[in-house]
């Protein structure tokens, strides 16, 4: 017996309909939910940040002109040593300009770093731990008292353990129940802007300038 020809032939006809079962708008439409799925996604966490508000008090922690005091101090000893009748030592004198000017560098910029102080509208940074002021329950008034308070030996906000020295500390209780210090070297005015601040967000007060930008446009034409 022979087999068929016709037979090992592949049918035109299969290949046409395996072809037609998958349309080809099929791909590019499947992509677009997903892009706009990711779009979504990315603009979401924008809407849900809320303005700080205006800076109400701040301290820089340390300033830039300290740094002025290495070069000066050996620009002082050079003049001396050029007017004086000996020879200059240029390289004790650069090796010291260097070693001052680094180590006051690095003193500034770790003070300007950790001990710097920013209370916003809603927000008070110590350092660079930035505490909501919705966190805080309660400001102590200050001890002018013998006995010291509970909260005078209470850890400092921000990343370090205790008050910076030259900084006084403000007592407050945190809503999760833990007793912390804020701290500032013009301890008076922090006090003064923060029990402020405090009151108006305990009263769910806006942030200044908020409110007009915030409100529906409708609502500024029916007042007219």
């Amino acid at each position: 017996m022979t087999a068929d020809p016709a037979g090992s032939e592949p049918d035109p006809t299969e290949s046409d309909v395996s072809e037609s079962d998958v349309p080809e708008s099929d791909a590019p439409e499947s992509d677009a939910p997903e892009s706009d799925a990711a779009e979504t996604d990315v603009a979401e966490p924008d809407a849900l940040v809320e303005p700080a508000g205006e800076i109400l008090f701040a301290e820089s922690g340390g300033s830039w002109w300290v740094v002025l005091i290495g070069p000066i101090l050996v620009g002082a000893v050079l003049a001396m040593e050029i007017a004086g009748p000996g020879q200059v030592h240029w390289p004790v004198l650069a090796i010291f300009f260097v070693l001052l000017l680094g180590f006051s560098l690095v003193q500034v910029s770790a003070a300007r770093r950790h001990v710097s102080v920013e209370l916003t509208e809603t927000t008070l940074r110590q350092g660079t731990v930035t505490t909501p002021l919705a966190d805080i329950r309660t400001i102590f008034p200050p001890n002018h008292g013998h006995a010291p308070e509970d909260w005078e030996s209470a850890s400092a906000l921000g990343e370090l353990h205790g008050v910076p020295r030259r900084r006084t500390g403000i007592g407050v209780e945190l809503t999760s129940g833990t007793l912390a210090q804020a701290w500032a070297r013009d301890v008076e005015r922090l006090r003064s802007e923060l029990t402020q601040a405090h009151e108006a967000v305990r009263l769910g007060l806006p942030p200044r300038g908020t409110s007009a930008t915030g409100s529906d446009p409708g609502d500024q034409e029916s007042t007219e």
